[in-house]
């Protein structure tokens, strides 16, 4: 995939699409405000079980705004910063969280 095609793919996201769900938002935020965690710490931090959460990190990767880095058998979730729309989202969980 070339850069261009990255980019359009960026921009066609819906933002309906990634706020429509609370557990969305929330993980989102966590990442925000921590970086980076697995999945499990992800759930506890949320209160969300293992299968919702594994849904909403699945669709936030195919997105493009987080990307996962594999450890053995462990996956680590964080923003994917070189996306423009990840990049903003985050800088919007910070500004938001100082008010």
């Amino acid at each position: 995939m070339t850069k261009e095609s990255d980019r359009e793919i960026q921009l066609k996201i819906p933002l309906e699409d990634v706020f429509s769900s609370r557990g969305r938002v929330r993980i989102l935020k966590l990442l925000a405000e921590l970086g980076e965690l697995n999945i499990s710490a992800i759930s506890r931090s949320i209160n969300l079980n293992h299968s919702a959460v594994k849904g909403h990190l699945k669709y936030l990767t195919d997105v493009g705004l987080i990307k996962e880095k594999r450890f053995g058998r462990i996956l680590i979730y964080q923003f994917k910063d070189n996306n423009i729309l990840a990049h903003s989202l985050k800088q919007l969980f910070k500004i938001w969280g100082e008010n």
